[in-house]
């Protein structure tokens, strides 16, 4: 296996683990902190989450990317399929949640809130639908080099 693809598993594996762990603990942790507290909680969750997850989202959109224009042949559908569900994670991320917490780490709105919490489900089951994906992907490359 390439070191793009191990590269690419890797970070799909882990952010859907940071994902399901965002979407079950930290956002539903966030209807505790007190309304006039919630701006500073935000400001400080984006401020320490960023560095986690911005690597990770950058390397898995790269190694996708090269895996869609340069693709292992025996799973080349796959590929593709794995980098649409990419973009489609970009999207949601940056026109969706993203600009929810902006608006969060300025001035706390119940209803923004749960916005993002329910689009959250977005990303958590397309990084799911990812790690499957790559999971098949190299089950399939494990099973053709042992025959």
């Amino acid at each position: 296996m390439s070191l793009i693809l191990v590269a690419c598993v890797f970070s799909t594996f882990a952010m859907t683990g940071l994902i399901w762990l965002i979407q079950l603990v930290n956002y539903p942790l966030m209807s505790f902190v007190p309304d006039d507290k919630f701006v500073d909680y935000e400001a400080a969750h984006c401020r320490n989450i960023t560095p986690l997850v911005l690597p990770l989202m950058t390397c898995e959109l790269l190694t996708s990317g090269w895996l869609c224009f340069v693709p292992i042949t025996a799973v080349r559908a796959e590929l593709i399929s794995g980098g649409v569900l990419t973009v489609l994670l970009w999207v949601s991320t940056f026109l969706i949640q993203v600009p929810l917490h902006t608006r969060l780490a300025t001035r706390f709105i119940r209803k923004d809130w749960r916005r993002l919490v329910n689009s959250n489900w977005i990303r958590t089951w397309l990084w799911s639908a990812r790690s499957i994906l790559m999971a098949w992907v190299v089950w399939q490359l494990v099973s053709q080099a042992v025959e």
